[in-house]
């Protein structure tokens, strides 16, 4: 395969999928679209590629769900301990529990793999575009705050970050873009359809229920208790409400 690239204007892709022969196909696809892809086999090598710190660090990954040595799921967790890069993970079956294990964990995206290269391409620009990574600062108006605080919540608009008392927080693109529309709405009930439209750059199957995984996962990273929120509210048969002191 071929090595990570430097190059300007390239972005890089690791794949960590035991299927070499799958591997060489996507990055026969994806380099002359200005992709530098490389590819490692095992769960171990994915972490180790994943999370080193390197100027070739990956801009998004690929990930298989069935890997020798770790399985995808357990890879993605030690990824997430360390870095918020946008993860497509890949299932053999496109069974709704792996997908729903794997936006648990930390997923930003699911393919089956009997996927067209066209439609990776289509996931990967996707979560491209979500993340902080592959996002140009937006033009805002006077009125558009750059940052919003809730208690001791603070959420920096332009930075696409945010930190909860001193504590910064590792938000996948998914998870910062539901805080952050939740955060603008303060006060006024988001139904999950409105979410599903602002979080993410694709027509959705029946799959409805990952919002509900990345607002669990939200929860737990804000340290919040869905029955007693101080951020995040659940609006029985309507949606999700920010709540909270100014």
């Amino acid at each position: 395969m071929p090595a990570d690239s430097n190059a300007s204007g390239l972005t890089r892709v690791l794949m960590i999928d035991d299927d070499k022969k799958l591997c060489r196909l996507v990055t026969t696809y994806l380099e002359p679209l200005d992709f530098a892809v490389s590819a490692v086999h095992t769960g171990p090598e994915g972490v180790e590629r994943a999370t080193t710190p390197s100027p070739a660090a990956p801009h998004v990954i690929i990930l298989d769900v069935m890997l020798p040595g770790l399985d995808g799921f357990e890879v993605l967790k030690r990824i997430r301990q360390k870095s918020s890069v946008p993860v497509l993970m890949l299932t053999a079956r496109g069974d709704e529990t792996d997908r729903i294990v794997g936006l648990e964990v930390g997923a930003d995206d699911y393919l089956p793999k009997t996927f067209s290269t066209r439609e990776l391409l289509a996931r990967l620009r996707a979560v491209l575009r979500r993340s902080s990574l592959n996002t140009t600062p937006e033009i805002t108006s006077e009125t558009t705050p750059k940052a919003i605080v809730v208690g001791d919540l603070r959420i920096n608009l332009a930075a696409r970050s945010a930190i909860l008392g001193a504590e910064p927080l590792v938000l996948t693109p998914v998870e910062f873009d539901l805080l952050a529309s939740l955060a603008k709405a303060r006060g006024r009930i988001k139904s999950r359809e409105a979410l599903l439209d602002e979080a993410r750059d694709r027509n959705y199957d029946v799959f409805d229920r990952s919002i509900d995984v990345h607002i669990s996962s939200l929860r737990k990273k804000l340290h919040d208790d869905p029955k007693e929120p101080r951020f995040i509210r659940t609006v029985r048969s309507a949606g999700y409400m920010m709540v909270g002191p100014e």
